[in-house]
């Protein structure tokens, strides 16, 4: 990847840009996204990795990207409506259960560097959730950061985790471009984050390359394609690839 000066970089976070990290682990139609397979496939493979965690009913981070079971599992429902030992007992489709966090962490073993989304929704209480990844990553020592595309959620890192990286997701989707740049800029004043995770399909863009030049690392999603991938080695520091994007 195409790197800044590394001495610019705040805090311990020049791994950053030394890895692919495989999207969710390194998944298939044989192994379902954010399972323990998917994640030991991912170390097998020298990836990183990049999860996503929502929050149980009684606030734990578990490890599960949608807000209802009904993909990925052979329940319905909302995660938000069960407690973390419930689902802990879900069954994934390709097998394993539902992992908590901690058992990701301790799955890693710091043997490869992981990023966590964190997701919230706007009309849902995002706080326990938050300090459930903050318990978990303070008995951590492996190289981790967080992610979120909630501003608040990032801001609130920059204080209680004040050491560990912690980066703005942003896409600009069907929005105005304009509208968009304002909304984003905005954002990274508010969240304070120390790196930026950009769709790749915003890219190049001269107002992240700005970014970059300040110290914050750009990495990018989902990068699903070998074309794809040239572009985030020519305009980011890092990748999160899954597929034809890992070839």
């Amino acid at each position: 990847m195409a790197m800044m000066a590394r001495q610019a970089w705040p805090l311990d976070q020049a791994w950053l840009a030394d890895w692919t990290y495989a999207h969710r682990g390194l998944h298939d139609k044989d192994t379902c996204e954010n399972s323990p397979a998917a994640f030991r496939g991912a170390i097998a493979a020298g990836l990183g990795i990049e999860c996503d965690v929502q929050a149980s009913g009684d606030g734990e981070a578990m490890v599960f990207h949608d807000w209802v079971l009904d993909r990925l599992t052979a329940e319905t429902g909302a995660l938000r409506e069960r407690s973390a030992d419930e689902l802990a007992q879900v069954a994934l489709k390709s097998g394993g259960t539902i992992p908590r966090l901690s058992e990701f962490l301790a799955l890693v073993g710091g043997r490869v560097p992981v990023l966590i989304e964190v997701k919230s929704k706007k009309d849902a209480e995002w706080k326990p959730l938050a300090r459930s990844v903050a318990n978990a990553l303070s008995r951590y020592n492996g190289p981790a950061a967080v992610m979120s595309f909630d501003p608040r959620i990032v801001r609130w890192f920059s204080k209680t985790l004040p050491m560990r990286p912690r980066g703005l997701v942003t896409g600009r989707g069907e929005k105005q471009r304009l509208a968009f740049a304002v909304e984003r800029a905005m954002a990274v004043v508010h969240a304070r984050p120390t790196f930026i995770a950009c769709d790749i399909r915003d890219l190049p863009e001269p107002a992240l390359d700005r970014y970059r030049r300040r110290g914050m690392p750009l990495l990018t999603w989902t990068v699903r394609s070998r074309e794809l991938m040239a572009r985030a080695r020519l305009h980011a520091d890092a990748a999160i690839a899954e597929g034809a994007g890992l070839s």
